[in-house]
């Protein structure tokens, strides 16, 4: 089970996927910002809704397990399983099956900002006037 740093994670969102990488963001409102982004590297297995709120991170059960390794051809490193509230009447469970997981904690802007510091992390959509 990952165990994420103290912060305030309700709102989540997928933002980016491609082959070889998955990139989960959270933060207290997406509006303007995020500070947190769980990125899963080479990700094999992914069942989760492109947005959800209050995800609850458990331990993956034998029977996820065993639907990935059959899927797979094997167990990969890293199985993050959750339950989470995308909308419906009853949380979702999710689950993501990867060669690796990093979280990487601060603040990524959802818009550009003229006046933003030269190091500071802009979403992938996000581009500079003129560009």
């Amino acid at each position: 089970m990952i165990q994420l740093p103290k912060g305030s994670w309700w709102d989540w969102d997928v933002v980016a996927w491609d082959a070889g990488r998955l990139t989960l963001a959270a933060g207290y409102d997406l509006t303007y910002h995020h500070g947190l982004e769980l990125v899963f590297g080479e990700p094999e297995f992914v069942s989760c809704p492109s947005a959800f709120q209050d995800p609850v991170f458990r331990a993956p059960s034998a029977a996820e397990l065993l639907k990935v390794a059959r899927q797979l051809g094997g167990e990969p490193p890293v199985v993050v399983a959750f339950e989470a509230d995308a909308g419906g009447q009853e949380p979702v469970s999710c689950l993501i099956a990867a060669e690796r997981l990093d979280i990487v904690q601060g603040t990524v802007l959802r818009y550009w900002r003229e006046d933003a510091d030269p190091d500071q992390r802009f979403a992938p959509w996000v581009r500079s006037p003129g560009r």
